[in-house]
């Protein structure tokens, strides 16, 4: 994916013109005359993403054109790698459209994800590359750095549970740790119960797979403290109270939190941010044996609190507590959390457009502004304070679960904040992490969300 956009011009390239729908007759009437009847003939349509090839003069393409709308993004050029035959291309501005810098850069991330494949058990038919020439403008390394972190959150995600367990999922942390020179351990098994985090044991003691806590650290410890928290459920059989054969479908994705922190932490580290980075994953499988946790328990957590179960399939926010309560200890400046958690969210907001919990209105709007401006959604729901009574229980601190079905993704987020006390600045993503139907740069399955908004803010506040 990372090789298909290459820097300089070594051998011919095609060229590609990029043209704003509004602009598009007045840049065909400019063409050739030869060109102008092709055109004519093979564009019926000149919609945004179109996409037509010219002949050259010898029988191959001599060129090619592709059509945006009055703001094109990188998703305007995603397309281009499926929509072309094998060989090099070059972009170039054709009329309505100005390739500066920031374009070319959202080109090239574009086109990387756009050659994004998922190869692992069934090999591409078609492996003859289409390679992008960058723009000189482009800034390729930002560009790969980002390209990089989306390919491996979608590589974790769309990896099936028997191959992305507890362990594997911490093989693929340390993996990013070592490849930046950063510090890991992993707590696994009863050492959980022995170093203070019964709430993870307790969700993944019904695994023969050992729940884990992973831990990374990076960068200098004078600087400002920055923690991800990710939520990485290998698998979610829903445990006692059992999720139906549909719901349990898409479960190996119930780790998508965990993988967009280890994309984000690469991005971070590759570009050598001014934090002191923290990554924080609890890793289980919820699963159903006699040693599972049962609806009605009262588990303690890191923090101190309890939390009487009221459904076992609300596991994710269990372990999310102590790992949070971890990140808590040491005050950092700014911890974000990453999770599948609901499927409220997704009823409120649909699946592309994961829901934001903060209560730091700075952060929110600073969050809102690299959204729009990196083409990456997402939305603020409230933190609505009077909800929180909704998981009162005379029996413990804390439910996990509120009594009505309303409400559900804010009464998960308000969970989670009562474990962070000393923390200056908190945001939560309840994502989807998939997409449920192909799109030009976003195939079927794992995709990263918020992921390159959250880097923006992070490269904007952290700067080398």
């Amino acid at each position: 994916m990372l090789d298909s956009v290459r820097d300089g011009v070594a051998g011919p390239a095609i060229p590609i013109s990029v043209v704003a729908e509004a602009s598009f007759e007045e840049w065909r009437a400019n063409r050739p005359q030869s060109d102008q009847a092709w055109l004519t003939a093979t564009m019926t349509k000149t919609k945004p993403g179109s996409v037509a090839l010219i002949p050259g003069p010898e029988g191959g393409p001599g060129g090619a054109v592709l059509v945006v709308d009055d703001a094109p993004d990188l998703w305007s050029f995603a397309g281009l790698p499926s929509a072309l035959p094998p060989g090099a291309y070059t972009l170039e501005a054709g009329a309505g459209v100005t390739m500066d810098g920031a374009l070319a850069t959202a080109a090239s991330l574009g086109w990387m994800l756009g050659s994004y494949r998922f190869d692992r058990y069934k090999p591409s038919s078609d492996d003859a590359p289409r390679t992008l020439v960058a723009m000189p403008e482009a800034d390729l390394a930002h560009a790969r750095r980002l390209a990089g972190a989306v390919g491996l959150t979608r590589d974790l995600v769309n990896t099936p549970a028997n191959d992305m367990g507890p362990e594997e999922l911490e093989q693929a942390a340390f993996g990013v740790a070592e490849a930046h020179d950063a510090a890991y351990r992993s707590i696994v098994g009863d050492a959980l119960l022995e170093e203070g985090y019964p709430m993870i044991h307790a969700v993944g003691r019904a695994s023969s797979r050992a729940p884990r806590l992973i831990d990374l650290t990076w960068g200098p410890e004078d600087a400002p403290k920055v923690t991800l928290v990710g939520k990485g459920v290998c698998f979610d059989s829903g445990g006692l109270d059992l999720k139906t054969a549909a719901g349990m479908l898409l479960m190996k994705k119930d780790m998508g939190g965990a993988a967009h922190v280890l994309g984000l932490a690469g991005a971070v580290m590759d570009a050598g941010l001014n934090m002191r980075l923290r990554v924080l994953i609890p890793a289980v499988e919820n699963s159903v044996s006699g040693a599972a946790f049962r609806p009605g328990d009262i588990i303690p957590t890191r923090a101190g609190k309890t939390v009487e179960i009221g459904n076992t399939d609300a596991e994710g926010r269990l372990i999310l507590s102590d790992a949070l309560a971890e990140a808590d200890r040491e005050a950092p400046e700014l911890v974000i959390d990453m999770a599948t958690l609901t499927g409220a969210a997704r009823v409120a907001l649909g699946t592309d457009v994961p829901a934001m919990y903060t209560d730091d209105d700075e952060l929110a709007a600073a969050l809102a502004d690299h959204s729009a401006s990196a083409s990456d959604p997402l939305w603020r729901l409230p933190l609505w304070a009077p909800y929180r009574q909704q998981l009162d229980t005379p029996f413990a601190d804390i439910n996990n679960i509120s009594e009505g079905p309303f409400g559900g993704s804010i009464t998960a987020a308000l969970f989670l904040r009562e474990f962070l006390e000393k923390t200056e600045s908190w945001a939560h993503f309840d994502i989807m992490a998939w997409n449920r139907g192909p799109r030009p740069g976003r195939p079927k399955g794992g995709e990263a969300v918020a992921l390159r908004a959250i880097y923006a803010l992070l490269a904007e506040r952290f700067q080398a």
